[in-house]
């Protein structure tokens, strides 16, 4: 029995060759030319109009790499050919656009702040440590951190959670309605709105002076609509078969809930938990109203000023006002923002590793 011809035919060297079926195809070192004839084009219009900045002769090279490429595609491939080619090299190019700035965010924080990284940084306070003077470190920030975070979460993820389940598992009519348009609406409150609202009811109301748990506070209202719809999200993906076949054996909705929904989404749950956790360990504007900053190690958050990796940032840059670029107070505020982005990259590499851990095995 013959075998159909396929649309690219082979050589004995293993080479494709186009059929008639499949047209004329630009080779494939072609957007790797059209990339050069982009840059030297690029660069040329950055002398000849006196650019002094890289940037735009960057998104320059860009445009023209895909005009090139479309260009060489229309005239050897035909036009619909070349519109899918444009499609996909254009979807290409805007993901390095937004990719490099990353990159070179993240180069120049680590290149800056990686100098003070030694042992003294991460286990000593700022306490009596002066602008000129060497040493100190963000042990007392780091502490501060961890603690506030971890109230945030105890306090939303278990209402984020509660919320998911009501919404997909019991939520029906105008209630449920509501309970998704405040959550929504939550979504795009600006975390200084989350840090006046707590200031004004819990400090001012109170006549409480600034400590770590109201800035917890104000993080778990930011964390709480993120919980709810990221988990609102995997319980969605969990089949209803499995629900249905539980209800069939006479097992109870709570129980199908806490038995088979929870366990089969436990990994999108984990997941989506510590992304939210990731989402607020940055956040300043809150912190600022309601917990102050201290250069001394304060292990309470329920007690006085606390301090934090953003506000630490702050002091030191502030401190750096009227002094020379070489003040040690510039080095200390990167090494903080560096160990602040690492921080979120192990909890967002944390959340992938649990997600893997505790994914359903297939039987």
């Amino acid at each position: 029995m013959s075998r159909p011809t396929s649309t690219l035919q082979r050589e004995a060297g293993g080479k494709p060759v186009t059929s008639d079926l499949v047209g004329a195809r630009i080779p494939n070192w072609a957007p790797y030319a059209a990339g050069g004839v982009a840059v030297v084009l690029a660069l040329g219009i950055r002398t000849l109009l006196s650019w002094t900045g890289w940037g735009t002769a960057f998104f320059t090279a860009a445009a023209l790499f895909i005009i090139v490429l479309t260009g060489w595609s229309f005239s050897v491939e035909g036009r619909r050919r070349a519109k899918d080619r444009f499609a996909s090299t254009l979807i290409c190019s805007s993901f390095v656009a937004a990719l490099v700035p990353l990159v070179l965010i993240l180069s120049y924080i680590t290149v800056k702040g990686v100098t003070v990284f030694n042992s003294d940084f991460f286990f000593k306070s700022m306490n009596g440590v002066t602008s000129r003077r060497e040493g100190g470190g963000l042990y007392h920030a780091l502490i501060g951190t961890l603690e506030i975070v971890a109230l945030a979460a105890v306090i939303a993820l278990p209402i984020g959670i509660f919320t998911a389940i009501y919404l997909v598992e019991y939520g029906r009519g105008a209630f449920a309605k509501a309970v998704t348009f405040f959550v929504d609406v939550m979504t795009g409150v600006p975390s200084i709105v989350a840090g006046l609202f707590v200031y004004t009811f819990l400090l001012l109301g109170f006549g409480m002076r600034p400590f770590g748990a109201a800035g917890a506070i104000a993080l778990a209202i930011l964390m709480v609509p993120v919980a709810v719809r990221s988990s609102e999200e995997m319980l969605k993906l969990v089949p209803r078969d499995l629900r249905e076949a539980s209800y069939a054996l006479g097992v109870p909705k709570w129980r199908t809930v806490l038995k088979v929904v929870l366990p089969t989404a436990l990994s999108g749950l984990i997941t989506s938990a510590l992304l939210a956790v990731a989402r607020v360990t940055g956040e300043t504007a809150p912190l600022i109203l309601l917990v102050g900053y201290t250069s001394r190690i304060n292990n309470d958050p329920f007690s006085g000023d606390q301090a934090t990796l953003p506000m630490m940032v702050w002091d030191q840059l502030g401190k750096r006002a009227g002094t020379t670029s070489n003040d040690l107070t510039e080095a200390r505020a990167w090494g903080a923002a560096l160990t602040l982005v690492l921080l979120v990259l192990i909890l967002n590499i944390g959340a992938r590793l649990l997600a893997r851990a505790f994914q359903p095995k297939a039987r």
